[in-house]
């Protein structure tokens, strides 16, 4: 098991809409940095960005929650792991946090699992490889400011793609549960059995994930093309509504949104 994780009031709960509560925390640790060390302005600051981030461990351990270990253990080491990440985290880098803090905390969480066993015996070479994973991602993270891929990962460690490729999906070999084993360890769901959820899948999932791949492809854009994307996605905006801000036509929108859409995608996709 792993060490504890420090006791954090989670405070009240949190809805991800518009603006997440860890977005735009990076001037929260210049701030602690230029606090005198064991000050109280320090304490409360890096207590402040521990709290904001809370929801973020949260949905990480119910991510890998379902594979035979208890959601509560995996909060506690998700929690470790995002302490990690605020005691490392480098803000004069000009990276943002959270591709900092993904890759740390599910290493963490991955780690919790890979120190208790594999569950489907997995060669030696690739056991080694994926012991690497986490260590590397997290320094690839913090040099380029967001996930790295996996040909990052195999140009860092000096091997080949496949041999990453192999190590990522060795990752999920930890162990087993019977499909008869109860869910919904978390107290958000009444139990049932793991074999009643095969099949579906909790929506928000896949938003972190589609966030990380599309998130490093977004500096490549014009400007005109993040601002139409924005104004489409976040600020729930019409096409017409969008072409009268902008001053052009509702086709031209129309043309943008497919182009660049199309374009993120198949980037997205590539790797």
């Amino acid at each position: 098991m792993a060490p504890e994780a420090p006791r954090i009031d989670p405070g009240p709960s949190r809805r991800h809409r518009g603006t997440d509560s860890y977005d735009d925390i990076e001037p929260l640790f210049g701030e602690m940095d230029a606090a005198p060390e064991d000050s109280a302005q320090r304490v409360a600051l890096r207590a402040e960005i521990l709290n904001r981030c809370l929801p973020l461990a949260e949905h990480i351990a119910r991510k890998f929650s379902g594979r035979g270990e208890a959601y509560d253990d995996l909060l506690q080491v998700a929690r470790l792991g995002l302490l990690n990440a605020v005691e490392r985290f480098d803000v004069t880098r000009g990276s943002s946090f959270l591709s900092f803090a993904v890759p740390t905390i599910m290493g963490e969480v991955r780690r919790h699992f890979r120190d208790n066993t594999w569950s489907v015996r997995v060669p030696r070479r690739v056991k080694e490889i994926q012991l690497s994973l986490g260590p590397t991602i997290e320094i690839l993270s913090q040099r380029l400011g967001r996930v790295p891929r996996a040909r990052e990962i195999a140009g860092e460690l000096e091997i080949d793609l496949v041999e990453v490729t192999q190590a990522l999906i060795a990752g999920n070999a930890y162990q087993t549960s019977s499909l008869d084993a109860p869910a919904g360890e978390d107290g958000e769901s009444a139990a049932r059995a793991l074999v009643d959820s095969l099949g579906s899948e909790e929506a928000s999932y896949g938003r972190l994930e589609d966030y990380l791949a599309v998130e490093p492809l977004l500096g490549e854009l014009s400007d005109r093309e993040r601002q139409v994307l924005r104004m489409r996605f976040f600020e729930s905006k019409t096409q017409s509504e969008i072409a009268e801000r902008l001053g052009v036509s509702q086709m031209h929108i129309s043309r943008i949104l497919s182009r660049t859409l199309g374009w993120l995608r198949e980037e997205a996709l590539r790797d």
